[in-house]
């Protein structure tokens, strides 16, 4: 099912800024029996994405209305809900006072492997480079064509994620993920003050570990860093926790750290 502004259609003015420019914003959510998870979580990362790009949030109770619509048949999901600045003429200028576009859709959960997060999954770095843009970073905007590029760079059912670097050489992020290293027990994960994006499952690997006294650190990551890594994992709202057994040639264990995390995290799913 989808919802256009509240309507069910499936069809978008294609005088749009998002479809024209990217000009917007997207979240997507788990849903379990029916109901988007962490759903306060994703809403507050729109509303601060939206603020920055100066495009006017939507109101939370209509957006959960609309949500409950889209997932009313009550089983598992994703929620994918896009924010554009609405329709607009040729030209990069803003109108003056925008009219924002709601999409929320509902799509079939994917088939990931159920022993991912208990077998650890192979990864491969991308040549495809995330450009800087500090304007941009940390929100989840609707300007994906790095990440496109990126996953297409391979079809080797066997590789589940591709790690990015950024344009000056530093580790960022998966394409579809945030990446987290484990060394003497502490946890690492990549600085994305210059690209990249705050996932909500990210931040909640951070809070949940220094809550278990696991000390955090964000921080610019080079390669070197993930070769001597004790632990590598990925991590977005979907998938969860996916610990590495492999990246190019290189290769780890489930350890700790990350089993503790994949527990903690499933411990609080569903709320």
């Amino acid at each position: 099912m989808m919802l256009i502004n509240g309507e069910e259609r499936t069809q978008l003015d294609a005088t749009d800024r998002g479809l024209q420019y990217g000009d917007g914003l997207f979240e997507t959510l788990a849903v379990r029996d029916g109901a988007p998870e962490h759903w306060e979580r994703h809403l507050r990362r729109m509303h601060d994405g939206a603020q920055r790009l100066g495009i006017p949030v939507p109101d939370p109770q209509l957006l959960a209305e609309e949500a409950a619509r889209v997932c009313h048949d009550g089983g598992r999901g994703v929620l994918k809900i896009i924010l554009t600045r609405g329709a607009g003429g040729r030209g990069y200028r803003s109108p003056v006072q925008p009219t924002p576009t709601r999409v929320l859709s509902l799509h079939p959960w994917p088939d990931y492997p159920a022993d991912h997060a208990e077998q650890g999954v192979r990864l491969r770095l991308c040549r495809t480079a995330l450009g800087l843009n500090p304007a941009l970073a940390g929100i989840k905007h609707l300007n994906r064509l790095e990440q496109v590029l990126a996953r297409s760079e391979w079809d080797d059912a066997d590789i589940a994620e591709g790690l990015m670097l950024d344009s000056d050489g530093r580790l960022v992020c998966g394409t579809m993920s945030n990446l987290f290293l484990v060394r003497d027990g502490e946890l690492y994960t990549p600085e994305l003050t210059r690209c990249g994006v705050e996932g909500t499952t990210r931040a909640r690997v951070l809070e949940t570990a220094a809550d278990h006294g696991i000390r955090c650190h964000i921080t610019d990551l080079q390669l070197d860093a993930l070769w001597g890594a004790d632990e590598v994992f990925v991590c977005n709202s979907i998938i969860g926790v996916w610990p590495a057994r492999q990246v190019e040639q290189h290769s780890y264990t489930r350890g700790p750290v990350t089993r503790r995390c994949i527990q903690w995290l499933s411990a609080t799913d569903g709320s």
